[in-house]
């Protein structure tokens, strides 16, 4: 019999692959990106110490974004996390796509987080 692997299987695998080169350090924390079909998640973490410096995200009570529209929520979630980051004095991460393809929701939180002034 063959063990067939879903589809979120095979990104946990991509991510492990990636989390092995990627550390966040107190200097350039690690941006990490957490999709799901309604939402999308991100978080600031310091991977030496374990903490999550800053977050953010399409769910909170206070986002703009409407809900039917994911590329605007990823949009105001990635300015959100860069002004949380900012407010926190982290001007550079190291960016985690967590197994997701760069593309889509991904992409337009990345880039609005690099227009709000954060480097990566």
């Amino acid at each position: 019999m063959f063990v067939t692997e879903s589809k979120n299987d095979r990104r946990r695998a991509r991510q492990q692959r990636s989390r092995r080169r990627l550390r966040g350090t107190p200097e350039r924390p690690r941006l990490t990106v957490f999709r799901s079909l309604r939402f999308i998640y991100a978080q600031v973490v310091d991977d030496s110490t374990g903490r999550v410096l800053a977050a953010a995200s399409s769910r909170a009570a206070g986002a703009k974004a409407p809900a039917a529209d994911n590329l605007a929520a990823a949009r105001a979630v990635g300015q959100q996390i860069a002004a949380a980051a900012k407010s926190a004095g982290i001007e550079a991460v190291v960016f985690d796509r967590g197994g997701y393809v760069y593309h889509g929701r991904v992409r337009a939180l990345a880039e609005a987080a690099r227009e709000a002034g954060l480097r990566f």
